[in-house]
């Protein structure tokens, strides 16, 4: 895009979360010191509010951008205002939660995905939990947003490491990557099935409100597993302490600057889309 700065606009899902707090200081860092583009960062309040989201798209594609990174809350429900996007002419990057692919080809448009591989890296971390467990053991799973992808992709690689192992899910159910969520789920759980050997939760936001409820029940760390996904700041402590087995950083802060990247490539070869990116992601350990 020659004599001109192109105009981004960075679609999050809540920003009270650390994920996205980190996605979006990492983005606008970024832009700030490469002067790459105009930069506007945006996101919801909550991890749920899908149509709020859709809102955020649809103004930005028509407020002049001219392109868009967006995190979708809902993988299916964001592919409209997506395509709206496309049609006013704008490049769209979709980062982090994979947009709906039926819907997209129904759509008639490609839509680039930059981010990790969520069942691998969901794999990763269940056979590390997995490593200190007996087959038999039982488990409990707490899910993600069901209807966002990368949800459906942890589960689902937690999933092929409990049936390799051999353990027992007892119970596996969403807390919608909310802590609040996460206690009230757990809690639940935990009283139908207090003889648990481990809890695999699909964010770090669900395990701190998992480990507030062992701490609230006496319990000690490393007495139950607990891995989580993400690497929040936050958790570094309990990493530490024993609380928290093991976590998954899919590197926040440079996910959002990898999608505005692409996107600026994207503009400069007057391309819709050059093919997905893999981003890295590493399993964090505690001491």
């Amino acid at each position: 895009m020659e004599n001109k700065t192109p105009k981004v606009g960075l679609v999050m899902k809540s920003l009270q979360a650390d994920f996205f707090k980190v996605m979006q200081q990492g983005a606008e860092k970024f832009v700030e010191e490469t002067g790459c583009c105009e930069l506007t960062s945006t996101g919801t309040d909550t991890q749920t509010e899908i149509d709020k989201q859709v809102s955020l798209v649809r103004e930005l594609a028509d407020a002049g951008m001219d392109a868009l990174v967006v995190v979708p809350i809902d993988s299916k429900a964001l592919v409209a205002p997506v395509a709206y996007a496309i049609g006013k002419g704008l490049t769209v990057v979709n980062i982090d939660i994979k947009l709906d692919d039926a819907l997209l080809e129904k759509e008639g448009i490609k839509v680039d995905f930059v981010g990790p591989d969520n069942f691998t890296a969901s794999y990763a971390a269940g056979k590390r939990l997995a490593s200190v467990l007996e087959k038999g053991d039982k488990v409990i799973m707490i899910e993600g947003l069901p209807v966002a992808d990368n949800a459906q992709q942890r589960k689902a690689g937690f999933d092929k490491a409990i049936a390799e192992q051999g353990l027992d899910c007892v119970a596996s159910e969403p807390a919608n990557w909310e802590t609040a969520t996460a206690e009230e789920v757990f809690t639940r759980l935990y009283a139908a099935h207090p003889d648990i050997k481990a809890v695999f939760c699909c964010n770090d936001a669900m395990a701190l409100g998992v480990i507030n409820v062992l701490k609230a029940a006496g319990r000690k760390p490393g007495e139950i597993k607990i891995v989580g996904f993400d690497n929040d700041a936050v958790m570094s402590p309990l990493l530490s302490e024993g609380w928290l087995l093991a976590t998954v950083d899919a590197y926040a802060s440079q996910m959002g600057v990898e999608g505005i990247r692409h996107a600026l490539r994207l503009l400069d070869e007057n391309k819709r889309s050059s093919g997905d990116k893999a981003t890295e992601f590493t399993v964090i350990e505690g001491n």
